[in-house]
């Protein structure tokens, strides 16, 4: 549906976006997910047309449209403050779009009462902006924007204004909107939270350049390089070195520990990065058996509710984050100064392939 192909774009001698090329399905929710200053909003205002790339090319379809003017795209975007007009009612709101295109009144109306049905505004019609919540302004944004029937539907970190409760409740509508409506959806946010919940795939970006492509599954769990690792979700970071390849890859870490990792492929010896989540690496009271298991002593822990966050450090002074599920309220926590034993699957220990 929309591909960007060799994208890039300076201004000045800020390189903003450097060779940047993706391709986005028909009916998929895209997430471009990145730091302030990765590149991904001025990525979004090449696609609208908002801004003109310095080379490459955006192809809509078939259609390159790198030259064409941004009313002419079968593209609408939605803004982080949701720009509506404060003067004009929710119906007028919905309904600029279609007065520009100056269709007959009849369709108008059908069109715009079809869109305040299909984002749950029934009952809304006649309040100004200044009389809606923030959950009610994002969903007239929306609106909006569909209602003109757009190819592609772009979202510039359209949560961000409300608080954490609606984020939840809004982050479960705008999915349930997207697959009802079957429009192709390019989000962009730092939360990478919203990115693994939303997405179909995911773009992560950094200085101007992707790192990754793939699944919120993919790129959590098999991450290929180590910012992708560390900035989406917790990690442990691990400098290691290959020893051994028999059946499993052994890594020799800090202080001399030994883990076990299923991996395929051949690995090259020599020094290695290796991504451990926090919650892949488990605490218990006594010895477990298999590999990977090691005596650690308790740091420091940190009460979340249902979660704890345990720091442990190994004899030879390898220091792990850990996230424990506490299951019920008797259950004890981990103290500091206490002895405990960690274990790790051979299968939840990453290779960082990329720099």
């Amino acid at each position: 549906m929309i591909e960007l192909r060799n994208i890039s774009k300076s201004f000045g001698a800020n390189v903003i976006l450097n060779d940047v090329s993706i391709a986005v399905v028909p009916g998929e929710f895209m997430t471009f997910l990145g730091p302030s200053g990765s590149g991904k909003t001025t990525a979004l205002r090449i696609i609208s047309g908002f801004e003109q790339p310095d080379d490459g090319s955006v192809f809509l379809g078939e259609r390159d449209i790198t030259a064409e003017p941004a009313f002419k795209r079968d593209i609408n975007q939605i803004f982080q403050s949701y720009a509506l007009f404060p003067h004009l009612t929710v119906v007028e709101n919905i309904a600029f779009g279609l007065k520009v295109r100056r269709l007959p009144e009849t369709e108008m109306r059908r069109k715009v009462q079809k869109a305040i049905e299909s984002v749950s505004l029934s009952g809304t019609e006649k309040r100004y902006p200044a009389q809606l919540s923030g959950g009610e302004r994002q969903r007239v944004a929306i609106a909006r924007a569909m209602v003109c029937e757009p190819k592609v539907l772009l979202l510039d970190e359209p949560l961000s204004a409300l608080d954490a409760k609606l984020q939840e409740q809004m982050k479960i509508e705008l999915k349930a909107l997207q697959q009802r409506l079957g429009i192709t959806f390019i989000y962009v946010t730092h939360d990478q939270d919203h990115a693994l919940s939303l997405s179909d795939r995911i773009a992560v970006m950094n200085h101007g350049r992707i790192e990754q492509i793939g699944t919120p599954t993919e790129i959590y769990h098999h991450p290929q390089t180590r910012f992708v690792a560390s900035f989406v979700g917790d990690t442990n970071l691990l400098d290691a070195e290959v020893v051994g390849q028999n059946g499993h890859v052994t890594f020799r870490l800090e202080g001399g520990l030994l883990l076990d990792a299923d991996i395929q492929g051949d690995v090259p010896s020599g020094a290695a990065k290796l991504s451990l989540r926090p919650e892949k690496v488990r605490l218990r009271r006594q010895k477990s058996d298999g590999l990977n298991s090691f005596r650690c002593r308790v740091e420091s822990s940190v009460f979340r509710g249902a979660l704890q966050i345990v720091h442990v450090r190994t004899a030879g002074g390898l220091r792990l984050q850990t996230l424990q599920a506490i299951e019920t309220i008797t259950q004890p926590a981990f103290e500091s100064g206490e002895d405990v034993f960690c274990s790790v699957a051979s299968a939840d220990i990453t290779l960082l392939t990329q720099n």
